[in-house]
């Protein structure tokens, strides 16, 4: 028998949002799975936790993410779901003796809506955010990611979270095996980009009902989210899924390289079966079925260190192959694209060593390349060197990926690519663990582009305020058109193989051309470089 709230709901309740005695109630809502009921909160609609896949524990752990069961009455979505495991030191994940850490779990397969559609047929567009966290952290539930504001101009916000670290990233032969791909294709070690494309699925099954539009998502994300969307826009997985994509300090251009670095991340399948058979070794599971019982805590702890495990694997399948040369031949999904990084990226890369040590590092990764980009990038005196090589970092591991993007895709004749430089400091205290970083760090355009600027008790200036603002309309414009422009704002230049601008975001947003073209043409060269037999045989000796 329904309770007298449901019997009311069902009689007054039409579409997303309810009233009932001028309160306004969120209406449950139908997905494929069951009826699903969110929170009216401040003129929007939040549905926080809903499974989109079954939990990947068991014998779904290293699995394909699986459908979730259907469920009888009304789900109460009001609480995000547990984070997934997590990289960090032995007993993070795993029971110790007060208890099990409180909100992380294999079981994290959720997502979460923020929509201001008071009906279903409003079809607004989607942006759906994939996290950042190195492939190794990250979760919906951190308060940064909160999608209330970017809702606020229009669009329905959706979050997806994907299993990180081991657990989302593991190749092995057996797993492979387990995963067919044709008569001689096998595949493993993506499980991690597969719950965001179940995700994405789970989108165009069922976001109408929330009164989003499934042929107008927009894919969002940051660092290893923006890697994750470069990666999406070049999977055939993937295709028709999206119809537009935002990096932020993304791309994933690069050759394949074991030992990985950054900007060369992506290991070979087999490379990755390496790993994966070296972790079984260390834990003495000689299969997998011993490593699915395996708990997690001691699969975290001994995973660390081990080259392959842990990162999106050139398997094949979900990554087709090198993604530069996938854009080179055209077989990537066509969408416009908006994609940036901010000014001073590389110092998350070379925080704490002295000129002699950042130079032999130079050495180490670039090889006959390096003196070049030293002197290139103004590091011929040692007063100059730690920023020099910052700068060749911030390249090496996402300026150029976005450039050559970009590039790539006006060259096929794509659709437009809008590129942005981060250039507004954040106000930082003199004591700030960010005082020895000249410009502006990884990451700290997050806070702007979601309008949560005030979550940080710093000193913000309207200046601040202003780019926070212009940057949220840039992005859902973006959502809804495929172009950033409108809105009064300062007009963004799509970027052109002879016209390459950039919106520069530094006290007012206004375009300007690259001041830095030489350093990623040598850049571009050591790429190159990198692709043929002597720069194979390179990093191949490392």
């Amino acid at each position: 028998m329904k309770s007298i709230l449901q019997w009311i709901r069902a009689v007054v309740c039409a579409g997303i949002v309810c009233s009932f005695w001028g309160i306004a109630i969120a209406a449950p809502v139908a997905t494929g799975q069951g009826l699903v009921e969110g929170t009216s909160e401040d003129g929007l609609t939040v549905y926080r936790g809903i499974p989109f896949a079954a939990p990947p524990v068991g014998e779904l752990r290293w699995k394909a993410p699986q459908p979730p069961a259907k469920w009888e009455g009304v789900l109460h979505a009001d609480k995000f779901g547990d984070m997934c495991i997590q990289t960090g030191p032995p007993g993070a994940n795993n029971a110790t003796s007060a208890g099990p850490r409180k909100g992380v779990s294999e079981d994290c397969l959720y997502l979460n809506v923020w929509t201001p559609a008071k009906s279903e047929r409003d079809r607004l567009p989607v942006m759906v955010w994939i996290y950042g966290g190195g492939f190794g952290a990250g979760a919906t539930s951190t308060p940064l990611y909160s999608g209330e504001q970017l809702a606020n101009k229009g669009v329905v916000v959706v979050s997806v979270a994907y299993r990180v670290n081991v657990f989302g990233f593991l190749a092995h032969p057996e797993l492979s095996a387990e995963n067919p791909q044709g008569m001689f294709r096998r595949a493993s070690g993506n499980y991690g980009l597969l719950d965001q494309i179940a995700g994405l699925q789970w989108v165009q099954r069922n976001i109408a009902a929330f009164g989003g539009n499934p042929k107008r998502v927009t894919i969002f994300g940051e660092s290893a989210g923006g890697m994750a969307v470069s990666m999406l826009t070049a999977s055939p997985l993937a295709k028709g899924l999206f119809q537009g994509a935002i990096s932020e300090s993304g791309g994933s251009l690069g050759p394949t390289r074991t030992p990985s670095e950054p900007g060369e991340n992506v290991p070979a399948l087999e490379d990755a079966e390496r790993g994966g058979v070296q972790l079984g070794k260390k834990l003495n599971a000689d299969t997998i079925a011993k490593l699915r019982a395996l708990d997690v805590d001691t699969i975290s702890a001994n995973a660390r260190g081990i080259q392959g495990v842990g990162w999106p694997v050139l398997d094949g399948w979900v990554i087709a192959g090198d993604q530069y040369e996938l854009y080179a031949a055209k077989k990537y999904n066509n969408t416009p694209i908006l994609v940036g990084i901010n000014s001073d990226e590389g110092a998350s890369f070379n925080r704490n060593l002295a000129p002699e040590k950042s130079a032999a590092e130079l050495q180490r990764r670039f090889g006959p390349f390096a003196d070049r980009l030293l002197k290139a990038y103004g590091g011929d005196s040692t007063a100059n060197v730690k920023q020099a090589v910052r700068d060749i970092m911030r390249e090496a591991t996402f300026g150029w990926h976005t450039w050559v993007w970009a590039l790539l895709q006006t060259q096929t004749g794509g659709a437009k690519a809008y590129v942005y430089y981060f250039d507004q400091r954040p106000p930082y205290p003199e004591n700030s663990r960010f005082s020895d970083v000249l410009r502006v760090p990884h990451g700290a355009e997050m806070p702007y582009v979601f309008k949560h600027l005030d979550q940080e008790q710093l000193a913000w200036t309207p200046a601040d305020r202003a780019i926070s603002e212009a940057m949220a309309t840039y992005w859902t414009n973006f959502a809804k058109t495929g172009d950033p422009n409108g809105n009064g704002l300062p007009q963004w230049p799509a970027f052109t193989g002879t016209n390459q601008q950039r919106m520069v975001f530094k006290n007012m947003p206004h375009a300007a051309a690259y001041d830095n073209q030489d350093q990623l043409k040598l850049m571009d060269e050591y790429f190159a470089w990198r692709r043929t037999a002597e720069g194979k045989k390179f990093a191949a000796a490392k």
